[in-house]
């Protein structure tokens, strides 16, 4: 079979190989599955670049975390699954040298979650890290909800920074699905035009308006929950968070902490790796997520806020540039076909 690997860490024009490889074989409680695409995200260029996230496993590695395919073959004890069920696959690189940028992938049953048929493939390859990283920012917060389904949220006021990134469409996404009101911030035309697609109830262009005025404008007290994509935003985060509101950062910066502002309104917050969070946790987020996509409320595409930027596997190395650009939208890698 086909696959992309790396022996070092570099630049991926550099190090991002395509080769030849055995299938991989199915052990008690595994699943192989065919991946059909596979997606990139900024901690899978980290990692090959030699700046992720610290797993303990040294190249030669396959690199990409998330993928959708078609259930290949099921090991000993597997249930719920069937050959040629369609699946996504999430953590599939994390504390493994085998990631879904290759033709075939063997990974434990909890890893790989079952699509209903009308689903669109390509729904699978968004979900993973943005869509799972999204839903404990959403429930991360001491009086929310462990697990997201519709009504979790309901008389909840969401701010999702950055709503055009793959983690806050997904957040826009859920959080609508679950009965919030769902603010956003953006920085230009074209990107608001993605959050709105996205279903956000409001837009609002931090270049072009006053933020916390608009915010103030659209909720009397502010949002309950803000998923936040940069530690320079707190300062306008604690103006406009509710009393006893939460702010979820899943991006890592420095930063000081205006902590007094935080005092006075009992803000929280948290900060948010979904490659850490605990089994149950992890769990609840696989659940919801499932739930959700199943239930035809998360989508992908321009007509959803998340435009698909695709690439055959033999252009692996320009698909994580993409991402290292900052492509605006979903970076995927064409393997196989459906």
């Amino acid at each position: 079979m086909r696959a992309a690997v790396f022996h070092e860490s570099g630049p991926a024009a550099s190090v991002l190989q395509l080769t030849e490889r055995r299938l991989p074989r199915v052990g008690a409680g595994e699943v192989r599955v065919r991946i059909v695409l596979s997606a990139v995200n900024p901690t899978d260029t980290g990692t090959r670049a030699g700046r992720g996230v610290p797993d303990g496993i040294d190249p030669p590695r396959v690199p990409n975390q998330d993928g959708t395919g078609v259930v290949d073959a099921l090991g000993e004890g597997v249930g719920g699954l069937e050959p040629g069920d369609r699946v996504w696959v999430w953590d599939a690189a994390y504390r493994r040298a085998d990631g879904t940028a290759q033709e075939y992938v063997t990974l434990p049953r909890h890893q790989v979650v079952r699509m209903n048929d009308d689903i669109p493939i390509e729904v699978g390859a968004a979900l993973g890290i943005p869509a799972l990283t999204a839903h404990r920012c959403l429930t991360v917060a001491s009086d929310g909800p462990d697990r997201l389904a519709p009504g979790a949220l309901a008389g909840r006021t969401v701010l999702v920074a950055g709503g055009a990134g793959a983690v806050g469409n997904a957040a826009i996404q859920l959080a609508k699905w679950a009965g919030a009101t769902v603010l956003t911030t953006v920085s230009s035309k074209e990107k608001a035009e993605l959050a709105t697609a996205a279903g956000a109830d409001a837009v609002i262009d931090y270049r072009e308006e006053d933020v916390a005025a608009r915010i103030r404008e659209l909720s009397a007290t502010g949002p309950q929950v803000i998923v936040e994509v940069s530690t320079g935003n707190l300062d306008l985060d604690l103006d406009v968070v509710a009393p006893g509101g939460n702010i979820a950062i899943y991006v890592a910066g420095k930063f000081s902490m205006p902590s007094f502002k935080a005092m006075l309104k009992n803000v929280s917050l948290d900060f948010v790796l979904t490659y850490t969070t605990t089994p149950e946790e992890k769990a609840n987020a696989v659940a919801a997520v499932a739930e959700a996509v199943n239930a035809g409320a998360f989508r992908v595409g321009e007509d959803a806020g998340l435009p698909l930027h695709r690439f055959p596997l033999e252009r692996i190395a320009e698909a994580h540039e993409a991402v290292e650009n900052n492509a605006v939208g979903k970076v995927v890698i064409e393997v196989t076909t459906l």
